[in-house]
């Protein structure tokens, strides 16, 4: 008797892609690195926004912020760099007029917020508090602490408790902290938000990094440095998360340079809950569906039924 072929589409019915970034429960546990999407309703023309499990929206300050002059991207090799100046809408105008376009969707909400200051943060974090429809906050204390002469919040272990406390206290929404990998010890900050009552961490944010055109002899970005993203960063990346799964204890949201479903899995096999779509959203709207698809189609193959199996089960010789 031949052998009757696989219903696949049966199969896809019998695995779980849900997963539980702490409190936060998704449906399927991709999301977009916030600044690469927009405020989603830029995506909605190409992409069906109700195939993501979220949504990390841009970054949202007290103000409107007018970010950075031009050029403020440019690419370089397997990736870019960026120095926006983090332009955005601010957080009373997402609120009335960005926000109620997300709830359309069968979709969670992660806002992404920053501040020169720890009451700012604290201002953001209240008013989202109160925001329907916005499930989650995304801490980035890769800002600068104007108080303390511009070091950044997530450069300092103290700042970091401080800001992440203060946030905490603001709201009862889950709280992730998005860290940066630019400092020594990733794990000793990590263990710091922790300290500080967060429900997860975000890894990694992006590379300090500098380009120069040797015809001009000028930097390529007129804020001279810029952040590093795509393909290039993904071996730190993918580090970080392994290290910062073992010793911190947290779930986590990983990033960095994710451009397939494969390269998703990887992250998280090294120990992340979820993973966030950033810089192939600018090569393909789509990326983050064909991820979506891409880990469906990986648990079928492999005989999966729950996405949550593979978390954190690489394999170390020894």
């Amino acid at each position: 008797m031949p052998k009757r072929p696989a219903n696949k589409e049966a199969d896809k019915n019998k695995v779980s892609l849900a997963v539980e970034l702490g409190p936060l429960k998704l449906k399927n546990p991709v999301s977009t690195a916030s600044g690469t999407f927009g405020y989603g309703q830029e995506y909605s023309r190409y992409i069906d926004l109700n195939r993501l499990g979220s949504i990390t929206v841009k970054g949202l300050s007290a103000k409107p912020i007018a970010g950075n002059p031009p050029p403020r991207i440019c690419e370089t090799p397997s990736g870019m760099l960026n120095a926006i100046g983090l332009q955005n809408v601010g957080v009373d105008e997402f609120i009335h007029n960005k926000l109620p376009f997300l709830g359309r969707y069968d979709i969670k909400v992660i806002a992404n917020i920053f501040g020169n200051t720890v009451a700012e943060y604290e201002e953001v974090a209240r008013k989202l508090d109160r925001a329907d429809g916005v499930h989650a906050l995304e801490v980035n204390i890769s800002c600068p602490n104007v108080k303390k002469g511009g070091m950044a919040f997530g450069t300092d272990l103290a700042s970091t408790y401080e800001v992440l406390k203060a946030v905490r206290e603001s709201t009862g929404l889950p709280v992730i902290a998005k860290l940066s990998p630019n400092v020594t010890d990733v794990v000793a900050f990590a263990n710091k938000a922790a300290e500080a009552g967060v429900d997860a961490l975000s890894l990694i944010n992006t590379l300090l990094g500098m380009a120069i055109d040797i015809k001009t002899r000028r930097p390529r970005l007129a804020n001279v440095t810029g952040g590093l993203s795509g393909p290039a960063i993904r071996p730190v990346a993918i580090r970080i998360v392994w290290q910062v799964h073992r010793a911190a204890g947290l779930p986590i949201l990983g990033m960095g340079g994710i451009m397939t479903a494969d390269d998703a899995i990887e992250f998280m096999l090294a120990g992340a809950t979820a993973v966030s779509i950033g810089t192939a959203n600018f090569v393909n709207p789509d990326a983050a569906v064909k991820v979506v698809e891409g880990i469906e189609k990986y648990l079928v193959d492999n005989n999966i039924e729950d996405i949550r199996d593979i978390i954190g089960k690489v394999e170390i010789p020894g």
